[in-house]
């Protein structure tokens, strides 16, 4: 085990923070070979999908997902109703869902030959029913046209109403995920307009409406949390029955964002999923570039078979 002390953010001067938020990790950088093939898929996307937040978030992991055939689109715009500070999606007055976006996402579908569909948003606080009919639609589209393909979402916190959450849930998504993604005593500098009880309330729902629904949360750490906090929010994340935790680093987005306080070392992430497990969430993935929809689509046939396959059991040993 690594000493307590070591899982704890460092007290820095601005300096210091701001040179931890420019010099990246050497277990971060890439090979040129892996540089230009995310920028070839980078192109493709481009030009085939509507919108995905594979592009939107400078997902580090997009090159490995796409090969696998797991791709993450962004539905209901790309312009959000709060501000959150690690995000780089723009803040804004959204323009009206598109109705035409489920066919075009169907189309992209039958175009990548997807197998494993994560959908997420923007918050819509603008909309009545906070863009859960949007969700209905899109995911509806997908199962009709095709039913072999597992269809994730990743929702905002709809404000806490029941009945938006209802409406996902009526639409038999395979997976329902919504990110926790800090420590309470962040949140109204990382996540502002949301709140940490009523994040936790939505994925209590969840499996109030829907007990056998497989349900997935995500946390970010390098933004100042304490290990005991994480410890903490672990716990809560248990208690509230979900199945999947993805715990991944922190990475500033664009100049406006929040700077990183510290990078944790893979041997950090391999402790944090050693506590996290031990409390007794039954999949954890812990890594420095761990992101939501990180092997989703192995994930659900694995928790849907019952056993873990042997290409899980390889990629959960190495951490």
């Amino acid at each position: 085990m690594l000493e307590s002390a070591s899982m704890h953010s460092l007290e820095q001067s601005p300096e210091a923070v701001s040179k931890a938020s420019t010099r990246l990790p050497e277990w971060f950088r890439k090979s040129s070979g892996k540089i230009a093939a995310t920028r070839q898929l980078s192109k493709l996307l481009d030009a085939e999908v509507p919108n995905s937040i594979c592009q939107e978030a400078r997902c580090p992991n997009r090159s490995e997902c796409f090969s696998k055939g797991v791709l993450t689109f962004m539905i209901l715009g790309t312009t959000c109703t709060r501000n959150c500070g690690f995000c780089s999606v723009a803040f804004g007055k959204p323009l009206p869902p598109d109705a035409n976006e489920p066919d075009k996402i169907v189309k992209s579908i039958e175009s990548l030959n997807l197998k494993f569909v994560v959908l997420t948003s923007p918050n819509r606080d603008d909309l009545p029913d906070e863009g859960s009919t949007h969700y209905f639609n899109v995911v509806t589209a997908i199962k009709a046209r095709f039913p072999e393909v597992k269809v994730e979402v990743l929702i905002p916190d709809f404000k806490g109403k029941k009945t938006p959450l209802e409406t996902v849930i009526n639409a038999n998504p395979d997976v329902i995920n919504h990110n926790i993604e800090t420590v309470p005593s962040l949140y109204r500098t990382v996540r502002k307009g949301s709140l940490y009880k009523r994040s936790l309330e939505l994925l209590t729902l969840i499996k109030t409406i829907a007990p056998t629904k497989l349900t997935k949360t995500g946390v970010m750490v390098g933004l100042g949390e304490t290990h005991d906090e994480l410890v903490s929010v672990f716990k809560d994340i248990k208690a509230a029955g979900v199945d999947i935790l993805t715990l991944g680093q922190y990475l500033k987005p664009d100049k406006q964002n929040l700077d990183v306080v510290r990078y944790y070392h893979p041997d950090e992430f391999a402790e944090l999923k050693r506590i996290a497990e031990e409390i007794g969430i039954r999949y954890v993935f812990s890594g420095p570039s761990v992101r939501s929809s990180y092997l989703a689509d192995i994930v659900f046939e694995d928790l849907v078979a019952g056993s873990r396959s042997s290409e899980l059991a390889k990629v959960l040993s190495c951490g």
